[in-house]
């Protein structure tokens, strides 16, 4: 089973990992003798990330290390009970922290299996039990997957625009903090990057380390020739060259005297590194040089702030680059800073322990949320191609093909050969029930997704509420607006 280590590179206890809005209200509950009520919650995106068609799933090992690990230590509780509100006296009496040091996690947890492509609305993950503890996982849930599925999206595009080539994550150095740079080289990774530079991630998550050198190297010799032939001598079977510390075509040369000599020494060197430049006219000229002399299968390694733009560009001109090195604008998701991913209440218990829906009502109708139990119906036709996906209210017993399109409110009906529910069990009352896959198995998942979903016109992919949800969710609507208005909704 993999595990992602959360517990080794912090305390054992994350029970502070929260807003504290999180707190008060799971205080207000306890006042109110609500903390035991049971709530559903659903973590969810709005918008697709880069302006794009998708998003890659991530983040759920992470999630599901911090779950098992739930609770509040007696540090927790000391510094809680250090609190003080604005009349100087505790924010919290001590028998509420009493109450949170003897809780015990016992959510029904449903979520997406990371490395599956999803789309907007559709639940990540969703949570089911005492509103209390539903409520403090919010903002730990969100801080795991949010980023995590930024990247693993991020890396997946630029994947797709290297069309095959192997692209390599490089970021560490530019990424936002120790966690930033290790959560990212994980997503990554899943994303479809055949490797990392960050040596910590490879120890923790068994994702391949990979590495040449600087210019440092090169400008701590008198002559570049020197320079290559000492590391040559140090990593014979690991040899890359950096070749632009000077001038570009003249460390070419340099590189493949240094290759022959590896050669005739029975290795074969690697490849060389542009990292600066123009790389379709270096490439070109580095390919022709290489062949010339006999290396053939040298690659060469591109890098300089690439993202899916300029490699795709790259690749249209032609460029003979067999290997992307990407950091910066992968590892930050230079082009949008965050997901943007949410968790709102769709159902809870009123007093005699009957489920009333919820939803969230707004002006701006990407706001609205929706209601009930809710489960994400992919749609399966007889060759194995998705072709559509439609929410269920899983409370509902005449759920039906039928499904009304999110995008335009069109009615849709979807003929199936086979359908798959996206969301799977991974806690039952607090129970790991899911058998976690392996990183490598993520990542194969993830790019068989990627394979499956680049022969679909994504702008077109339908994604609906099945009908009766739809009907519900316009009722619950209708009735706000009644409330609002100083009346009552008639029950026909």
């Amino acid at each position: 089973m993999q595990t992602s280590h959360l517990s080794k590179l912090y305390r054992s206890s994350l029970g502070l990992l929260t807003d504290l809005y999180q707190l008060t209200m799971a205080y207000g509950y306890w006042k109110a003798n609500m903390q035991e009520r049971e709530a559903v919650f659903h973590l969810f995106y709005r918008k697709n990330p880069f302006q794009g068609d998708y998003a890659m799933n991530a983040g759920l090992a992470l999630a599901i290390d911090y779950l098992k690990e739930f609770a509040f230590s007696p540090a927790d509780l000391a510094y809680l009970s250090s609190l003080n509100g604005s009349n100087g006296e505790p924010l919290f009496e001590e028998e509420f922290l009493s109450y949170l040091g003897d809780m015990s996690f016992s959510c029904d947890i449903d979520a997406v299996p990371e490395g599956t492509i999803v789309f907007p609305h559709q639940p990540l993950v969703r949570v089911k039990g005492p509103i209390i503890q539903a409520q403090l996982i919010e903002t730990a849930l969100l801080n795991i997957l949010n980023f995590s599925t930024l990247i693993a999206t991020k890396a997946a595009r630029i994947v797709q625009a290297a069309e095959g080539d192997s692209v390599l994550e490089f970021g560490l150095r530019r990424a936002q903090g120790i966690d930033g740079g290790l959560t990212a080289s994980r997503s990554a990774f899943i994303g479809g990057c055949i490797g990392t530079s960050n040596v910590l991630a490879g120890q923790l998550f068994g994702i391949p380390v990979k590495g040449t050198h600087a210019h440092s190297w090169v400008m701590g010799f008198e002559d570049e020739l020197d320079a290559f032939e000492t590391y040559a001598k140090a990593m014979p079977h690991n040899c890359i060259l950096l070749v632009d510390t000077y001038d570009t075509v003249e460390g070419v040369h340099k590189a493949i005297e240094v290759g022959l000599a590896l050669k005739n020494r029975g290795y074969e060197m690697i490849g060389i590194r542009l990292d600066s430049g123009d790389l379709k006219a270096l490439s070109i000229a580095s390919r022709r040089l290489l062949d010339e002399a006999g290396l053939t299968q040298a690659k060469i390694v591109a890098s300089n702030d690439l993202d899916e733009y300029k490699i795709a560009a790259l690749k249209r001109a032609g460029a003979p680059i067999d290997i992307w090195g990407v950091g910066t604008r992968l590892v930050t998701a230079s082009d949008q800073s965050a997901l943007g991913g949410v968790y709102k209440l769709a159902a809870i218990q009123d007093e005699e322990g009957k489920w009333q829906y919820k939803i969230k009502q707004s002006e701006d109708a990407i706001k609205v949320s929706n209601p009930g139990l809710l489960q994400v119906v992919r749609a399966i036709d007889e060759d194995g191609f998705p072709i559509g996906d439609c929410m269920i209210d899983e409370w509902l017993e005449n759920s039906g093909s039928e499904m009304i399109s999110l995008s335009n409110q069109e009615e849709i009906i979807l003929t199936t050969h086979n359908s798959q529910k996206l969301l799977v069990p991974i806690f039952r009352n607090g129970n790991l029930v899911y058998n976690l896959p392996t990183l490598d198995a993520i990542r194969t998942h993830s790019l068989a997704q990627q394979s499956l979903f680049a022969m679909i016109d994504l702008p077109k992919y339908p994604q609906g509420l099945e009908l009766n949800l739809y009907q519900i969710k316009r009722q619950l609507l209708k009735d706000i607006n009644l409330r609002t208005n100083g009346m009552v909704s008639s029950p026909n």
